[in-house]
């Protein structure tokens, strides 16, 4: 069984405030993705990577890809107009049997731990798939201008990535979002509408996205005393 990790990267990021995208923006010398990868380059039970990115940043990848020694990023393909669609553009270009996993994560989750990678994947190889969240620890509300009531929180979590699941069921998902037009935020949501039963793994406060500038100021912070 062969797992590979799939990572969208073409996103914008216009929440962060730079003219830059997000994933691109460098720290201690190198791109924020690089940081991504090397988690996946490192990882032994990860066979291959493929990104998905936007046109404008196809040189900028092979030559990280080059300069960083990145040996399992074996496809560099162009991302779509949405998450699904990148997702889509590189699970096509694999060849992959169907009980095969694919791993999604997120470009901008630079700080994922290989201990929680290894535990979803051996959760997705024993289970079918495996999805990263991290339990909710705060008090949640629900409301709007006004506070309305109050969630237990013993039943919510937040999503993380990876994200891992069978090839054929992911792809399968996507094929009925597709038909439906419907566009999801993450490939949890694919495949529940698609009928899958989910499994969920455990995740890390550390494997957060770095989507506003307070992220940046976090992850900048982190780096320095991680790597």
């Amino acid at each position: 069984m062969k797992t590979v990790a799939v990572i969208p990267a073409a996103g914008k990021g216009k929440r962060i405030g730079s003219e830059i995208p997000k994933q691109f923006i460098r720290f201690k010398g190198k791109e924020l993705i690089v940081y991504t990868l090397e988690v996946f380059q490192r990882c032994p039970l990860i066979d291959e990577i493929v990104v998905s990115v936007s046109k404008d940043y196809l040189k900028l990848i092979n030559r990280i890809k080059k300069e960083y020694r990145l040996t399992k990023l074996k496809n560099i393909v162009e991302g779509g107009k949405e998450r699904q669609d990148s997702v889509f553009n590189a699970i096509s270009s694999l060849s992959l049997k169907k009980v095969d996993l694919v791993a999604v994560h997120d470009a901008a989750r630079p700080l994922l731990s290989e201990a929680v990678l290894i535990n979803a994947i051996k959760m997705a190889k024993k289970k079918g798939n495996a999805v990263v969240c991290l339990s909710a620890k705060d008090t949640l509300l629900k409301g709007k201008k006004t506070v309305e009531g109050h969630v237990d929180r013993s039943d919510f979590f937040y999503v993380q990535t990876p994200q891992i699941f069978r090839f054929s069921d992911l792809w399968y998902a996507l094929e009925h979002a597709k038909s439906q037009k419907f566009y999801g935020t993450d490939e949890s949501m694919l495949m529940k509408r698609a009928g899958f039963r989910i499994n969920i793994a455990e995740g890390s406060s550390l494997n957060f996205k770095v989507t506003t500038p307070d992220d940046l100021v976090i992850f900048k912070s982190l780096v320095k005393k991680v790597h």
